[in-house]
């Protein structure tokens, strides 16, 4: 009994009385570095075993399975498909039960239950029906990684929540790149079992340091209570764990309740009705939900129904919100278009093995170890310059890539010289969107605190973001595909780069601006307010 209940208060960190003694190494299982680690390797856990077995999956077919080579390309995209299809479905409701669970931590050891069991079903499968079981397993841990993960960067982050996503670009890009190179090395020189030996130990790493994470706000109940600043949640979450005090930087809560008591119509004006509601806000707090905003009024709703609900409908009204959505969505298509075209495009116009086109995608990958130093950007700046910018870099680099044509020196170039701006440009196009997510729910809550409730709804907002981004991956490379086969690689080009300007138009009329997480202060903010 008592080793069962040890075992519960490692997995879930509750303290079990005032005698418990803390965690062991506190101080750096729930150090923001150590965070920052096990959320970015769970992502580049993802991307990598993704893309790792992406070369291997017609092998497994044929060899495995036994499928006819002539029905290998379409078992393949039902397979792909399958991913997607879980991805699609299981973000919103991973984002939905981390915001409702009292600690990110149990959704990203439930994921890693369903990322073993995918690793043992795509290794070990002998039939269609146990690799499409992976395929969604795996669909599914990847949903819970990104929703999660990402809410629990902003957990910990808070003002930087750009520099968080920067990491998150750097993990992706090192994900995409190195994995479908070692996937085919590996198979080619030890066979298929070898190529998921590699992803077991990376499963491994992420198994310990998932373990070993413990949230800040799990962590803060182990610190005396005389060293916290007071009894509220909001403040004592906010409470440095390795020295017990308040960092500088101050809580959004706080940053709201100054902003109310510098008087809010001080920065844009607000009318009659945004006086009346914030003192409706100060004089009862717990009382926000209005009458239209709750389901069947007729009926008895319970409290969980009604929060969900609430806070679900109050997010899903922003117009910032699904502009950030439908960028990423442009972004991850053209992105995602290019990996399933350009290796093919190199190899029929000069003749490049799969090798060489791999490395040839260094070009696009590596710009993205700069996502930190965007990620200050937006932060500085808000996400809409950022995204502009990266966006309208995107236009002449797609138009000028139809100029790639003949097998010739000056040719391949010339397509190095624009991948590697193109691979900057995304970067820039990525980075901001991601933290967007965070900006809109802040500047929602700093409009009208308590909103979503007191654990807020930023697993559901990076659950939206995860279905945007797996749109593109589906949109993208079937829009590249069809065009290249149909009319040429000249028209996918421009086609895309008409994408690209949508984009562009989007980010500059929607998006955050400077100041954009205090959303009385842009311009931004009352247009959406109008249409909210």
């Amino acid at each position: 009994m008592r080793l069962f209940t040890n075992a519960w208060q490692f997995l879930s960190g509750t303290k079990k009385d005032s005698k418990s003694k803390p965690p062991f190494l506190l101080s750096i299982r729930s150090s923001t570095t150590l965070i920052i680690l096990t959320v970015s390797l769970a992502i580049f856990t993802d991307i990598f075993y993704y893309a790792l077995i992406v070369p291997v999956i017609p092998f497994s077919l044929t060899v495995q399975v036994g499928i006819a080579e002539d029905q290998v390309q379409h078992w393949t995209s039902i397979l792909i498909a399958c991913y997607s299809v879980a991805l699609l479905i299981g973000s919103p409701i991973a984002g939905i039960y981390a915001d409702h669970t009292s600690s990110r931590r149990w959704p990203l050891l439930i994921g890693l239950i369903a990322l073993a069991a995918s690793t043992l079903l795509l290794c070990f499968g002998n039939s269609i029906g146990l690799l499409a079981l992976g395929r969604v397993l795996q669909g599914f841990s990847a949903s819970i990684v990104w929703s999660v993960g990402c809410a629990l960067l902003v957990d910990t982050m808070k003002s930087a929540v750009g520099v968080a996503m920067g990491y998150v670009g750097v993990a992706m890009s090192v994900g995409l790149l190195i994995a479908p190179v070692i996937g085919g090395s590996v198979y080619a020189a030890a066979g298929y079992y070898a190529v998921y030996y590699i992803a077991f130990g990376v499963v491994v790493v992420d198994v310990l340091l998932r373990l070993l994470m413990i949230e800040k706000k799990v962590a803060i109940q182990w610190i005396k209570e005389d060293e916290t600043p007071g009894p509220s949640e909001e403040g004592t979450d906010q409470v440095d764990i390795e020295t017990g005090n308040s960092p500088i930087t101050p809580s959004l809560q706080d940053r709201t309740d100054s902003i109310k008591a510098k008087g809010t119509h001080n920065l844009a004006g607000p009318g009659p009705r945004d006086k009346s509601q914030l003192q409706d806000n100060n004089n009862n707090e717990e009382k926000r939900i209005e009458p239209a905003d709750i389901p069947n009024q007729g009926s008895v709703v319970p409290p969980e129904t009604i929060s969900i609900w609430c806070t679900s409908k109050s997010l899903l009204k922003s117009t910032r919100l699904f502009a950030a959505l439908y960028c990423l969505l442009v972004e991850s298509g053209i992105m995602m278009g290019f990996d399933a075209t350009l290796a093919l495009f190199v190899q029929r116009t000069f003749g490049w093995n799969s090798t060489a086109a791999g490395i040839l995608f260094l070009a696009i990958f590596v710009p993205g170890f700069i996502s930190p130093l965007v990620g200050w950007l937006a932060d500085k700046y808000g996400a809409r310059w950022p995204c502009f910018f990266g966006f309208c870099g995107l236009i002449p680099l797609l138009v000028c890539l139809r100029f790639v044509t003949q097998n010739s020196i000056q040719h391949k170039i010339l397509l190095c010289f624009l991948l590697a701006p193109l691979g900057i440009a995304l970067a820039f196009a990525n980075v901001p969107l991601m933290a967007e997510i965070t900006y809109v729910i802040e500047a929602k809550v700093a409009r009208q605190p308590g909103i979503f409730g007191e654990k807020g709804v930023y697993g559901l907002g990076y659950g939206l973001f995860n279905v945007a981004f797996s749109l593109g991956g589906v949109v993208g490379p079937l829009w590249a595909g069809y065009v290249v086969e149909s009319a040429g690689w000249g028209t996918l080009t421009w086609s895309f780069a008409i994408w690209a300007a949508s984009a562009a138009v989007v980010a500059y009329f929607w998006l955050g601006g400077k100041g954009a997480k205090m959303p009385e202060s842009t311009d931004t903010s009352q247009q959406e307010e109008t249409a909210s």
